[in-house]
């Protein structure tokens, strides 16, 4: 497969489509994201992540225009801040659950370098117009965020005056590789089979556990794991998608990356 960012469609006008992914556990909400763009002039559907580690490499792969991150699904910023970090030029929207409906979080969001916050309760229109702002002025709030946007002023400890609610660059101490060989530990994989999973050598998934067990201070890769979940690093699948689905799907609901 090409590495370069998928080349877009031609719109109703002949111009180049953006295309657009989802990175979504919960499939009714990834087939309603598919038929939104599908049916949407100027934009293309190239396809679904449902883990992190899938979602890096979907993001690696087929190089989208504009990705689409359910907020549950990254509550703490940090596969918004490595999607960002390694793809300067990607446009990351991201849809509010009301769990995450918070000045906290969104400030956050923003600072991992999240570029569209809309309500995952949102119409289509609403939506696909959230998508072009987002692409096109590379920040968009929808109005029905906008006042967790607006943060009093509070006194710090130190006296100085800070923004309540202000967000954080998510601290991540592992690289985006590590990110994904964690993830893959967490799923009860040995080093042969995320070897296999990531394209890397057994030896250079050995390197990383080690790496990953030095920066959390772990013992073994459970310890390790356990850390990670109680750290934030990792998080638990959101309940609506207990059932297990495909890492990641191309158009057409395939399985894989093409």
């Amino acid at each position: 497969m090409d590495k370069g960012r998928a080349a877009p469609g031609l719109g109703a006008a002949g111009t180049r489509a953006l295309t657009v992914a989802a990175l979504d556990p919960v499939p009714i909400y990834r087939e309603g994201l598919n038929a939104l763009i599908s049916r949407t002039p100027g934009l293309r559907w190239v396809g679904h992540a449902a883990t992190h580690h899938a979602s890096l490499q979907l993001c690696e792969q087929l190089r989208p225009n504009i990705v689409i991150v359910d907020s549950g699904f990254d509550p703490n910023g940090h596969l918004v801040r490595l999607l960002c970090d390694g793809d300067p030029t990607l446009v990351v929207v991201v849809l509010v659950r009301d769990a995450q409906r918070t000045a906290r979080f969104l400030a956050t969001a923003v600072a991992a370098g999240a570029h569209g916050m809309v309500p995952r309760t949102a119409d289509p229109r609403r939506l696909a117009e959230a998508i072009r702002r987002a692409h096109v002025d590379r920040r968009y709030t929808d109005p029905a965020l906008a006042g967790l946007t607006a943060r009093p002023k509070r006194q710090t400890a130190n006296g100085q005056v800070a923004a309540s609610g202000s967000g954080y660059r998510p601290q991540l101490p592992l690289s985006r590789r590590e990110y994904q060989v964690l993830q893959l530990v967490a799923e009860g994989l040995e080093n042969s089979a995320i070897a296999k999973v990531l394209f890397l050598s057994v030896e250079t998934v050995r390197t990383h556990v080690k790496s990953i067990l030095r920066k959390l201070s772990a013992r073994d890769r459970t310890h390790a794991v356990t850390t990670a979940f109680r750290t934030g690093i990792l998080i638990a699948r959101p309940d609506d998608s207990a059932a297990k689905q495909p890492d990641a799907a191309p158009p057409g609901g395939q399985d894989g990356l093409g």
